[in-house]
């Protein structure tokens, strides 16, 4: 079964269900009431829908306020799990800490971001960071307009830029990766939150450039071209990678793959919930694929579940730079 079919009518019944929900959670200990991140819905939608059919007395109700509202509902006790695809910030953390909250911050899998142009592109197959910078910067609008600005023996042609619209995740991330501040982008490029509308956008124009989630480049492969990326990191030897599961898994595909998370109430940890997550982080993996991310390593998996077997409270991520970030190094050393 596709967990992507019928997903609209899915959340709108599943928030409903929310709804009237909320509070009942401290009287039903088989109830689990998650919320937060649209991007992670879908994760944690399909490992619901996979968990309840072993756990027959189990009733899970997910909603989608975004991360920043799950994390509002979180701080106050209104849920159990908020969905993120953010660290919490340090903020959030002292108002989950003010309302005697600790929560268990579980990273649960990666969204990489590809970089593509037209199949028929045939003067480009890689490019780097700081390319992209000088592309994307706020100071190249009106200026940087033509591929030759970036490459001499590049066409003397208009470049066509297509991005993630600004209410979106991906477009914060991919502004803080790449422009080195979150936010601070150009305004003249084709925007949109629905990434297939960049999609159609980037394959019928073959002087186009954009940017959008790795999992509609691999749904639209025979349409697209993506370029390989070279983070000019000249310790790692990597060179320019391709946007893929594999280089997106094994953290070469640099700096454009971030990681999702969950993050957990401690102090609504029952049986049920012990169960539900401990299902999350050892089945989730192909769900995970089959909804469009890129599953952690069965290593780093097992370092999270560690994590919240022995209760590990509090957050890894928040306050740092978290691009590029090495879970599987920063869980181990979190874990001496």
């Amino acid at each position: 079964m596709s967990h992507r079919v019928g997903y609209n009518f899915a959340r709108l019944l599943a928030w409903l269900v929310c709804l009237s929900l909320l509070g009942a959670c401290q009287r039903n200990e088989n109830l689990i009431i998650i919320d937060g991140s649209s991007t992670v819905y879908p994760i944690s939608e399909a490992v619901a829908e996979e968990f309840l059919k072993l756990e027959e007395g189990a009733t899970i109700a997910i909603g989608e306020s975004g991360t920043g509202g799950g994390f509002k509902k979180f701080s106050r006790g209104e849920i159990q799990i908020a969905n993120a695809s953010r660290p919490i910030t340090e903020s959030e953390i002292e108002a989950c800490l003010a309302n005697n909250y600790p929560f268990i911050e579980l990273p649960v899998a990666y969204d990489g971001l590809a970089v593509v142009v037209h199949p028929e592109n045939d003067w480009v197959d890689s490019i780097t960071v700081d390319e992209l910078r000088r592309i994307w910067e706020p100071s190249a609008q009106g200026t940087i307009t033509r591929w030759s600005q970036i490459r001499p023996d590049w066409p003397d042609q208009e470049i066509r830029l297509y991005g993630a619209g600004v209410s979106s995740g991906t477009y914060d991330y991919f502004t803080e990766a790449i422009v080195g501040t979150k936010r601070s982008s150009r305004g003249d490029f084709t925007a949109s939150e629905d990434d297939n509308v960049l999609v159609q956008g980037v394959s019928q124009d073959v002087l186009a450039l954009g940017y959008f989630g790795l999992a509609y480049y691999e749904e639209n492969k025979s349409k697209l071209k993506a370029l390989a990326i070279d983070d000019l990191n000249e310790e790692n030897g990597k060179g320019a990678v391709l946007p893929s599961f594999e280089n997106v898994n094994n953290a070469s595909y640099q700096p454009l793959t971030r990681p999702e998370f969950i993050y957990v109430s401690a102090n609504a940890i029952n049986p049920m919930m012990e169960k539900f997550i401990h299902f999350y982080l050892t089945e989730s993996a192909d769900l995970v694929k089959e909804v469009g991310y890129v599953p952690l390593s069965e290593e780093t998996y097992q370092l999270v579940l560690e994590r919240f077997e022995n209760r590990h409270t509090g957050s890894l991520m928040a306050g740092r730079n978290n691009v590029g970030v090495d879970l599987s190094q920063l869980l181990k050393e979190a874990a001496k």
